[in-house]
């Protein structure tokens, strides 16, 4: 909470390079880890300000090895140290977050896996920083998506995490509810909660106060894990903005695939925001909520928010 004191340089003439964070030892001795590819580290001096460059270390973890990138963090659990970064083994860029183990701070380092990929967050979804932090005894990963199909545009997110006995992590999936339960039904979900988007629709800013789904076209969809229709829903409530010849909001759970349990149908040119609505076939419980949009044109409509009515609502 400060007060902060003036900065200064760094004092190492290496430090050319991304990507900086700080870890703190059990005996109080901080590490200065940073780099791109091939990860650096060293000590601190006591005064927090200054590396000990006597110290300095190449190749922590590498790419060729580890799936490195970039943003390497260091953590430390159960006497295993965890370097968690972006992670560069899947679909040729770095939407992962990945993580190596070792029981010494210099390593060596042991490849551990992948925490968690935001590929799909975006249409211009590029790469992946984060950490891994407990809190209240339990772990959560923190993370990044790009939106607005932009990937200089970040927004921050939140998964919880599990380790096995042997310290690893389970790979965990992009949700919409984060370290929340599953997103109520019956309560007003904004679109831009969905955590998977497929084809050309995006996350876009409408008003300085409010973000929606747009460059919606046929055959694009997006995800919402999870919702809980509790006992039973009747309907489904879209408010929507027709920019274009309109189209069929297809509601269908658990896959992309999934079974189809409602059809909304956006009339064209609506001219403002409006609200359709369609009623929902049998559906209890958790699912996850695809919506799959189809029409004609470039980009058919807009959608703000969705919510479904419970029965004797």
């Amino acid at each position: 909470l400060g007060p902060f004191r003036k900065g200064r340089v760094m004092n190492a003439s290496v430090l050319r390079e991304i990507d900086p964070a700080i870890f703190i030892d059990d005996n109080g001795q901080a590490y200065y880890v940073w780099g791109q590819f091939s990860a650096k580290m060293a000590k601190l001096k006591p005064s927090m300000d200054e590396i000990d460059e006597t110290t300095i270390r190449d190749g922590i973890v590498t790419e060729k090895e580890h799936f490195f990138h970039e943003g390497g963090y260091l953590i430390k659990r159960n006497g295993t140290y965890y370097f968690i970064y972006a992670h560069m083994g899947r679909a040729n860029r770095p939407t992962c977050i990945g993580y190596a183990m070792a029981s010494n701070v210099w390593g060596p380092y042991r490849y551990g896996g992948v925490i968690i990929d935001n590929d799909h967050c975006d249409p211009a979804v590029w790469n992946n920083h984060g950490s891994i932090v407990q809190f209240n005894g339990k772990w959560y990963v923190f993370y990044h998506r790009s939106t607005h199909a932009s990937n200089t545009m970040r927004k921050a997110c939140i998964e919880p995490i599990t380790f096995n006995d042997d310290g690893t992590i389970n790979e965990v999936e992009m949700t919409s509810q984060g370290a929340g339960p599953p997103l109520p039904a019956k309560r007003l979900i904004d679109a831009e909660r969905a955590c998977l988007l497929f084809g050309n629709t995006r996350i876009v800013m409408e008003s300085p106060s409010n973000e929606v789904l747009a460059g919606i076209r046929n055959d694009d969809k997006a995800a919402y894990k999870y919702i809980d229709f509790g006992k039973g829903v009747d309907s489904v409530l879209f408010r929507v903005r027709s920019v274009g010849s309109g189209g069929i909001i297809d509601v269908a759970v658990d896959q992309p695939w999934g079974r189809s349990v409602a059809q909304a149908e956006v009339p064209a040119y609506t001219g403002g925001w409006t609200v359709v609505a369609a009623p929902v076939r049998a559906t209890e419980g958790v699912h996850a909520v695809w919506l799959r949009f189809y029409g004609k044109g470039e980009n058919l409509f807009e959608v703000d928010w969705l919510q479904f009515k419970p029965h004797c609502e």
